[in-house]
C-alpha cells in the first residue's frame, strides 16, 4: 500500500511539472544573419517587427523600410520593447551591431524570437542594399578621391572612422588626442564622423567602428578595427 501511494505521488508530480513545463516559454538566443540572411528572413515572414535600435536623427538619415525606431539610449527602451507582440518575430539592427546585440539580448530575455543584423546598415548599405530616408538629404560628404588626397597630404596620418554615439570611439579618442601631442607634429590625425560620411564608409567598405587607417607618405601601413591602447597604435608609428 505504502508502494502505491509512493508511486501515485510521483506520478502526480511529474504530471504537474510536466503542465508547468508546458505553459513556461523559455528564452532562445538571438540569431545573428548575414545581410543576404536578414533580407531574405524579412522578405519570407510578412508579419515581422522590424526595429531599428538607432537615434532619431540616424533613423531619419536612412533606415530599413518598414522600421519602427526604438532608440535603445531612451530611458523607456525597456518599456516600450515589452509592449511588442510576442507571438511575432523580431528583426532587430543598429548601425554596425554593437547596440542591436545588446538589444536583441534584451528582447530574448522577455521571450521573443529573435533575429539580428549582423554589420547594422552598415553591412547593409555595403552590399548593396536600398535604405529609406524620412528627413531632408544629407550631404553624402567627403568623396574616396578627396580622402586619398587628404592622407597623402602629410608624411604620417592616422585617420579615425567614429560616430558621437558610438562608445568605443568615445573611449578611443582621448588615446588618440595623447598620441598627437606626444608626437609633437609629426603624426596628423583626421577624424571622420561615419554619419556625415555614408559615401566614404561605403567605397571603403567599412562595416564596423571605431576604425583605423595609418598611412605613411601616403600609403597605407596598418588598419585595426575595435577599441585597441595606445602603446598598439604607438607600436606603429615608429
Amino acid at each position: 500500500m505504502r508502494y502505491l501511494s509512493l508511486c501515485v505521488a510521483l506520478l502526480f508530480s511529474g504530471l504537474v511539472a510536466s503542465c508547468q513545463s508546458t505553459g513556461t516559454k523559455t528564452a532562445s538566443k538571438p540569431e545573428l544573419l548575414s545581410v543576404e540572411a536578414f533580407e531574405a528572413k524579412m522578405n519570407s515572414l510578412g508579419d515581422e517587427q522590424l526595429i531599428d535600435v538607432r537615434t532619431p536623427e540616424e533613423f531619419l538619415a536612412g533606415h530599413l523600410t518598414g522600421a519602427v525606431n526604438i532608440n535603445i539610449y531612451d530611458a523607456d527602451f525597456a518599456q516600450r520593447i515589452a509592449q511588442l507582440d510576442k507571438n511575432r518575430p523580431v528583426l532587430v539592427y543598429c548601425k554596425a551591431g554593437g547596440r542591436s546585440k545588446d538589444a536583441a539580448g534584451q528582447l530574448a530575455a522577455l521571450g521573443y524570437t529573435v533575429s539580428e543584423l549582423q554589420g547594422g546598415t552598415l553591412a547593409w548599405a555595403n552590399a548593396g542594399k536600398a535604405l529609406e530616408t524620412a528627413g531632408p538629404e544629407k550631404a553624402t560628404g567627403m568623396t574616396l578621391e578627396q580622402y586619398e588626397q587628404a592622407v597623402a597630404a602629410q608624411p604620417m596620418v592616422l585617420v579615425d572612422f567614429k560616430a558621437t554615439w558610438c562608445k568605443p570611439c568615445k573611449m578611443l579618442a582621448p588615446i588618440l588626442d595623447e598620441l598627437v601631442k606626444k608626437q609633437e607634429g609629426k603624426l596628423t590625425l583626421i577624424k571622420i564622423d561615419a554619419d556625415e560620411n555614408p559615401a566614404l564608409m561605403q567605397a571603403k567598405q567599412i562595416n564596423s567602428i571605431p576604425y583605423l587607417e595609418l598611412y605613411k607618405d601616403g600609403k597605407r601601413v596598418w588598419t585595426h578595427m575595435g577599441l585597441t591602447d595606445e602603446a598598439t597604435i604607438a607600436a606603429q608609428l615608429k
